[in-house]
């Protein structure tokens, strides 16, 4: 590796994502990334006949991978078979490898939406008038769908997760680099889930988001647990993104957007010296 690390930093700078501008975020922390690191910007297309060229790849706002999954599953292979370095690691257990995840948490009885994924396990969730369904491989509400109780017995399990439509106050987004609180931002209308505001977290709210940056044992990278506040007051997963978080940048103030770069920066400077697997 030269004294200059080079890093092939993927983003899909046009894709139409609803309530955030995937090009606007990805020019603004490149620009700041430009201080330490030579940068070239790639689509997700291209990344792995490229990535051979550069220290290390960094996966940014590259959009749902289920609309290219084969290349997706392609790029994980040949970086993994060459010991590429990827950033976050290919080994996160999140988003990054499906929503099964929700699943194993439920399991464990951590605090997380009831999630189930067979028909013979439904009385483990509670009553609901409506149900959320969704694909294992699901992202950006993609092929999300409700139904009623009696509803559930005409899904065709095997490939969907299974959850009650819970009734929240609102949704609240907690970032991390590495395992580095960074900040925390909220929706306060529960139907607007882009309309974002900074959030003040508790000292209880920064315990239970930081269990499962624990769970996920990433050594290195970005992270957003996304949560929502119910009628009762308790916080549930709702998912933990350890793929592409978008990162809502344009939200916060100077000297927090100046932290997380910083952050960010020394991250990727501590990762390049690990190793591959990071």
């Amino acid at each position: 590796m030269s004294a200059r690390p080079s890093l092939l930093y993927v983003t899909d700078l046009a894709y139409p994502a609803r309530g955030r501008r995937y090009g606007d975020e990805d020019v603004f922390l490149t620009s700041r990334l430009r201080a330490d690191f030579d940068i070239a910007l790639c689509h997700p297309l291209d990344a792995a006949a490229l990535m051979d060229r550069f220290d290390a790849v960094v996966v940014r706002n590259s959009g749902p991978v289920l609309h290219y999954q084969q290349e997706y599953d392609a790029f994980r292979d040949r970086a993994t078979a060459c010991g590429t370095r990827v950033y976050n690691p290919l080994h996160g257990r999140a988003d990054m490898a499906g929503k099964g995840y929700l699943l194993d948490l439920t399991e464990a009885g951590h605090p997380v939406i009831p999630t189930v994924d067979r028909a013979d396990r439904l009385d483990r969730l509670p009553e609901s008038d409506q149900y959320a369904v969704k694909p294992r491989t699901g992202a950006d509400s993609i092929s999300l769908t409700f139904v009623d109780r009696d509803g559930l017995a005409d899904l065709a399990y095997g490939d969907i997760l299974v959850q009650p439509r819970v009734d929240f106050r609102y949704e609240v987004s907690f970032y991390y680099v590495d395992d580095a609180f960074q900040y925390a931002l909220y929706a306060p209308d529960p139907g607007r889930r882009w309309v974002l505001e900074p959030y003040e977290p508790s000292a209880a709210d920064l315990v239970f988001a930081r269990r499962f940056i624990d769970w996920n044992t990433l050594g290195h990278g970005i992270q957003r647990v996304d949560a929502c506040r119910t009628r009762q007051g308790d916080l549930l997963l709702v998912e933990l993104e350890d793929l592409n978080p978008y990162l809502s940048l344009d939200l916060v103030d100077d000297r927090t957007r100046d932290v997380f770069v910083t952050g960010m920066t020394a991250s990727l400077h501590h990762f390049l010296e690990a190793g591959p697997r990071g």
